[in-house]
């Protein structure tokens, strides 16, 4: 879900200005998964840019309280979103958490870092939803964990189909800055893109596992 037009253009803008977000139809990646794509997304590059970071952090905030009401916890999802999570907590003035893939195999063999309390109610951030699995097993250790899981608000999604739906089976709100629609629209817009290069990436977007240049 999208909230606000105007901030997905600008968040698209921001995260193909600083190449958080690279398009190449023409030399697709290869995504871990074997994918064949004509976009990568790597938001962690959003830190290394102050005006770009403190954009995320205050809409991401703003999003949290107008979708949710102020949490008692801002969890991260590791790794890619703990930085984001961190500055949304200290703007929201809140505890911050941050959950890890799978517990730890030393020391107090934790998956869940920081202080949480049984009943809290905790909104989850994420940097990037692809196909939204590693998302919602960061959510389920919350649940086990005994907290009320309020919602999770991302940078950026793909929007896949598959993502809606495991996110609809698992009953979590999801809200995003931007999404790949808004993305195509604002490089179409900034001529970062041609007429026919759209065609390819929306292409790819019908049906990304079986997508060949």
């Amino acid at each position: 879900m999208i909230l606000h037009k105007d901030t997905a253009k600008k968040t698209a803008e921001f995260l193909l200005q600083i190449k958080a977000i690279k398009l190449s139809p023409a030399e697709p990646f290869n995504w871990a998964s074997g994918w064949k794509s004509p976009i990568y997304c790597d938001n962690r590059i959003t830190l290394s840019f102050p005006a770009v970071r403190n954009f995320l952090k205050t809409e991401i905030a703003k999003l949290v309280e107008e979708k949710h009401g102020k949490p008692d916890v801002i969890a991260g999802v590791a790794t890619g979103a703990i930085a984001i999570g961190v500055l949304v907590a200290q703007e929201l003035g809140v505890p911050f958490v941050y959950v890890r893939p799978e517990a730890k195999k030393h020391g107090r063999k934790n998956q869940i870092e920081g202080h949480l309390e049984k009943g809290q109610n905790v909104v989850v951030i994420e940097d990037l939803i692809s196909t939204g699995k590693s998302s919602l097993q960061a959510v389920e250790a919350l649940k086990e964990a005994d907290v009320t899981i309020k919602g999770m608000i991302a940078i950026f999604t793909y929007g896949f189909d598959v993502a809606s739906n495991n996110f609809s089976e698992s009953n979590v709100e999801l809200t995003t800055l931007s999404s790949y629609e808004y993305l195509l629209e604002q490089a179409l817009d900034s001529q970062y893109i041609t007429d026919k290069e759209l065609e390819t990436l929306q292409d790819w977007r019908k049906n990304p596992s079986e997508w060949k240049q």
